[in-house]
């Protein structure tokens, strides 16, 4: 499994430079199983400016979690992440995604969490995002770094809709929880292992 690796995968060889634009902030959308430990990683990475988790890929009249967790909505628990490409650029987001918040051969579930709306996806907004996506993954199989072929989706993002509010923040503000402390901790500890110079304060 992904969080298992002693170090991080290989750094992308496309990305998306960064525009020099003083201030300028950018979005990445991506699903990796249960939305609380997505949040919880990437909100310790530098350059990480605000998460929000929530739901992609389906229906506004069904972005709530009641709904999702029929599994019949076409969405999948999310994350919307802002961050300056000047400290971390979407390639590097890539690699965190891969290397430590979850396992990108399991079909369909992370883990116990099982379902379609546990899948792993990334949602791209533009052709940029395409293209560095795709490369990366292709990257990544021909590399074989994981036992088993890539499943991670690749669609357009069509619409983010934000999760409830208990839900946001889930880890930080539960940190005794036994689902974090279980499914959640061991993916903080790994990044802070594999990307020391990423590794930082929480971030909203």
């Amino acid at each position: 499994m992904a969080t298992s690796l002693k170090e991080p995968l290989p750094a992308p060889l496309h990305d998306i430079p960064a525009p020099e634009i003083a201030g300028y902030t950018d979005t990445a959308v991506f699903a990796g199983g249960c939305f609380w430990g997505v949040q919880s990683v990437f909100q310790r990475v530098k350059g990480v400016v605000q998460t929000t988790v929530g739901y992609s890929g389906g229906k506004a009249e069904t972005a709530n979690y009641r709904a999702v967790c029929g599994d019949e909505t076409g969405h999948a628990e999310a994350i919307e992440i802002v961050y300056d490409p000047s400290i971390v650029t979407y390639g590097t987001l890539l690699r965190v995604f891969f290397s430590v918040v979850h396992d990108p051969t399991q079909l369909n579930r992370q883990g116990a969490d099982i379902g379609t709306s546990y899948r792993s996806a990334i949602f791209y907004a533009d052709q940029r995002q395409h293209e560095a996506a795709q490369a990366y993954v292709k990257q990544l199989d021909e590399a074989q770094v994981f036992d088993k072929p890539i499943v991670t989706q690749i669609v357009p993002l069509e619409q983010f809709y934000r999760g409830e509010e208990y839900h946001q923040d889930y880890a930080m503000k539960n940190p005794h929880n036994p689902y974090i402390q279980v499914c959640d901790v061991p993916k903080i500890a790994s990044l802070q292992q594999q990307f020391p110079d990423l590794f930082g304060d929480y971030s909203r």
